[in-house]
């Protein structure tokens, strides 16, 4: 099981929260840039080293798409600690479990060798359908997963699909469900070894380091400045949950949105020109001293 108690984990999370004071500064600039958006949108700050957040419908229930690929992780990782799954852990593919959407596995051969370490890899760079849905499988699916986010004191964080009892709940949030400030805190754990084991959250760390999309809020922060990150996206709604290892001290934020009136599949989707404007609000009000003005994207 997790090597650190739940009572810990609980305890520092409220001396944690207890110390914090609310960033109205950026606050302000965030409602003011948010103000006009067509549809539902959830933003949840937190500076650590400053102990300074901003939270704006941040314990509102959002659909992940494709974040729920981090709870996916920390429930192999689980199992990885348990000794019942280790990282270079050979699997056949099967040709059977072509899913569509984003992601590189549905392209391969059938019959073809990959291993754990492979998957997570596919699941949480390219954002591979295919390997989510495998390694959710491997993980004990939604009915292993969600009952160790509660012990984590994620009440929100769920995996909705494939999982029994949650059907209509998939039909209202889709593959998986959270919220800003639970999503934020997720990477919080995982950046401060807290997650199952120091050497499992920093092997975590590692993956989520790797982005294959990074044009969102990535592109507002330095190109050499650390971050781990995951995006999601489906019709109606799009998110991403990010951590920074700035000058100033580590930063974490989520936003999420729902409700989207923009459906469009391009990089000037509402809701993602509003995701880039709010990452680069928030790099430049923690690090004045080094502003950041990005180049437009590349075509």
């Amino acid at each position: 099981m997790m090597k650190y108690p739940l009572f810990l984990i609980l305890s520092l999370l409220v001396n944690m929260l207890s110390a914090q004071k609310n960033d109205k500064k950026l606050e302000d600039k965030l409602k003011n840039e948010i103000q006009n958006f067509q549809g539902d949108i959830g933003i949840y700050v937190q500076h650590v080293r400053q102990n300074k957040y901003v939270a704006i419908q941040a314990d509102t229930i959002f659909p992940t798409a494709s974040i729920v690929k981090v709870p996916i992780l920390v429930g192999v990782f689980q199992k990885i600690a348990e000794g019942q799954l280790q990282l270079n852990q050979s699997f056949r593919y099967d040709e059977k479990r072509v899913y569509g959407g984003s992601g590189l596995m549905q392209f391969y051969k059938d019959s073809a060798q990959t291993d754990l370490s492979t998957m997570i890899s596919l699941m949480l760079t390219y954002s591979d359908n295919v390997s989510s849905l495998w390694l959710q499988e491997l993980a004990g699916g939604g009915t292993g997963i969600n009952p160790l986010l509660e012990r984590l004191g994620l009440q929100q964080t769920k995996i909705n699909s494939r999982t029994p009892g949650r059907k209509e709940i998939w039909k209202k949030y889709g593959w998986g469900q959270t919220t800003p400030k639970e999503m934020a805190t997720l990477f919080l754990l995982i950046r401060n070894g807290q997650l199952i084991g120091q050497k499992y959250s920093d092997k975590m760390y590692r993956y989520l380091k790797n982005q294959f999309y990074n044009e969102r809020s990535l592109s507002q922060i330095p190109p050499y400045i650390n971050t781990i990150s995951k995006t999601g996206s489906v019709n109606d709604a799009r998110g991403e949950v990010v951590l920074v290892n700035a000058p100033s001290g580590d930063y974490v934020f989520c936003i999420l949105t729902k409700n989207n009136k923009d459906q469009s599949w391009n990089d000037q989707n509402e809701a993602e020109v509003l995701t880039r404007k709010i990452s680069n609000i928030i790099w430049n009000h923690f690090e004045p001293k080094q502003p950041f003005v990005p180049f437009e994207s590349i075509k």
